[in-house]
């Protein structure tokens, strides 16, 4: 092993030697902001993916539920999300030689300075300024313009309505809310979860498996009544102690916006009663990704949660932090991001849906109350939809009254297939009435973490060189590609070789039938086997050798010790769980 190389040479040239990534489509040159994942990263995604999903959505305190939703988005989705209109990106193209760059971040590597969430205006006077020029070939740049970074494409052949490959798995949670909830036999807080392949198509995509235009999102959105949030937290961290004391270091809006990059360390309880957070179930999901970064290997002092200046916000988010993991080869880089988005989505999805995506919420008395009630005039209704008039009555008894009584006050009318239905063509009266309850729209807190940057962190972090220049991989138990390696010391055709490896491959048929993942080799020395098994993170090894043909014993080697202990093939299966309690 090279002693010049960095730590992420040494890991790119051992993702692709051992099976882990390399760029897509290699073979014709590779297209950026696209990898593939060999055996040995898909099984490590996998394992990311299990405990992301024990600590997130098993693992908690509140009901929470997996769901899977089409990649393909329909167009009226995402306007009424906002991202049709929002999900943009300063660009700026070279005059001389036509390559274009993401504005912002030109910037900032030119110049060392944040500039993420300025205008075009600001960026270009920037540019002008500090005489940016292309990177490739010195040429003049142009005004930085906003670039839509979705996927286009269309659903049906020939003509077809159009769409776009989606940028996140959020709408689909979004648009199954009431869905979910009437599974969830209407109840609140409830948490929806997504884990999917998502497409942003980037501009220009120059940091590896950290800016992708393909990748996967491990999603969850979480719905409740704002009015119970403060004591529906704290009831949970009154009987969780190490959830209510979980330290967490947080680089506040506020200190950023004194020009420091202090940060400091805040329990979950601190974050809730200093007022850190917009909602005390900010502090909740973050505490749990905050856990579940520690369990899978992430030292704490290498994780932070950067909270976002106004301008750095989503179009959705009331707050947002971004949680970060520092790294040898890009520094901070942020792997998770904790939003507060209240209902945003859900109104905008009633806005243009006029789908009721309400919850029910009782009162533990009944009210008399004094409530409009709307009623369609038939015969007016008649004069003005013509030929249409069945399916305009249609329309309207699906539509949830409340929302067609708010919008009808609004406006003075409601579209409906192309026509426009006057606020005069509805009967509409006052009456007291006695209710049980009201609708409310919940508020949302999203944590979204990104599975492909999680994964870059861990390998970087778990990456060790040994003094004898020997490359390990240590990864935690749970992520690690193969539980055991099961390995015969010798093969041949002698007689005892023989024997070895038939006990060996006995031993791999009684591990696999008990669910232990296991990585099988026979070919080369002993010596170059541990080796490949330590490259690619197997934390144990089992040999059989000589003395297991007469005993049926063999022995155990530890990847991070090297250390090595006899045991009888009856305990094996014993000795590996223990592990992986």
């Amino acid at each position: 092993m090279e002693r010049n190389k960095s730590k992420y040479e040494i890991l790119v040239e051992l993702a692709k030697r051992r099976g882990i990534f390399w760029p897509a489509y290699e073979i014709y040159g590779g297209v950026a902001g696209f990898y593939d994942f060999g055996p040995i990263g898909l099984s490590i995604k996998n394992n990311i993916m299990n405990e992301w999903r024990y600590y997130l959505i098993h693992n908690v305190d509140v009901n929470v539920v997996e769901i899977e939703t089409p990649i393909i988005t329909p167009r009226i989705v995402l306007k009424a999300s906002g991202h049709e209109d929002h999900f943009t990106d300063p660009i700026t193209e070279c005059k001389s030689c036509g390559r274009v760059y993401r504005a912002d971040h030109l910037i900032e590597e030119t110049i060392g300075k944040k500039v993420e969430g300025l205008s075009m205006d600001e960026l270009w006077k920037i540019i002008q300024e500090h005489n940016i020029k292309c990177p490739e070939c010195g040429g003049e740049l142009t005004k930085p313009k906003p670039a839509l970074l979705l996927f286009k494409t269309e659903i049906g052949p020939y003509k077809g309505s159009k769409a776009y490959l989606r940028p996140e798995t959020a709408q689909g949670m979004f648009t199954n809310f009431k869905n979910i909830l009437n599974i969830a036999r209407n109840k609140l807080p409830l948490g929806i979860a997504q884990i999917g392949r998502v497409g942003r198509n980037e501009i220009s995509p120059r940091q590896g498996l950290l800016r992708l235009r393909e990748f996967t999102i491990m999603e969850l959105e979480f719905f409740f009544d704002p009015e119970k949030s403060y004591e529906e937290v704290l009831n949970i961290l009154k009987k969780r102690n190490e959830l209510r004391n979980e330290k967490l270091n947080i680089l506040t809006a506020k200190t950023k916006l004194e020009g420091k990059e202090d940060t400091q360390t805040y329990t979950t309880i601190d974050l809730i009663e200093e007022n850190i957070v917009a909602n005390p179930w900010m502090a909740y999901w973050m505490a749990i990704g905050n856990i579940f970064l520690r369990k899978i290997g992430i030292p704490p002092n290498k994780i932070r949660f950067d909270e976002k200046l106004p301008e750095e916000k989503a179009h959705y988010s009331e707050q947002t932090f971004d949680q970060e993991v520092l790294t040898e080869k890009y520094g901070w880089i942020e792997v998770a991001g904790y939003s507060y988005r209240t209902t945003y989505d859900l109104r905008r999805h009633i806005k243009y849906s006029k789908a009721d995506l309400t919850f029910f919420k009782k009162y533990k008395k009944p009210k008399k109350v004094k409530k409009k009630k709307i009623a369609p005039n038939p015969t007016k209704i008649r004069e003005l939809a013509g030929e249409k008039f069945p399916l305009i009555m249609k329309a309207l008894s699906e539509m949830d009254k409340e929302s067609l009584l708010l919008e009808l006050e609004s406006k003075g009318y409601i579209d409906v297939l192309d026509v426009k239905i006057p606020r005069t063509a509805f009967y509409i009266k006052e009456e007291e009435v006695l209710v049980h309850g009201e609708k409310i729209i919940p508020h949302v807190v999203e944590p979204s973490f990104g599975l492909e940057r999680i994964f870059y962190v861990l390998l970087e972090n778990s990456l060790h060189i040994t003094n004898d220049q020997k490359i390990v991989l240590r990864l935690p138990y749970r992520i690690a590609p193969y539980m055991a390696a099961v390995f015969p010391l010798v093969s041949g055709t002698r007689p005892e070789h023989v024997k070895m490896v038939n006990l060996a491959r006995k031993i791999r048929e009684i591990l696999i039938s008990n669910r232990i993942t296991v990585y099988y080799d026979e070919e080369g020395s002993i010596g170059k086997r541990y080796v490949r098994a330590d490259e690619i993170g197997i934390p144990l090894a089992i040999t059989v050798d000589y003395q297991s043909i007469e005993d049926n014993t063999v022995t155990i080697r530890h990847r991070d010790t090297r250390k090595q202990k006899r045991i009888h093939i009856d305990k094996i299966i014993e000795e590996i769980s223990q592990y992986f309690r």
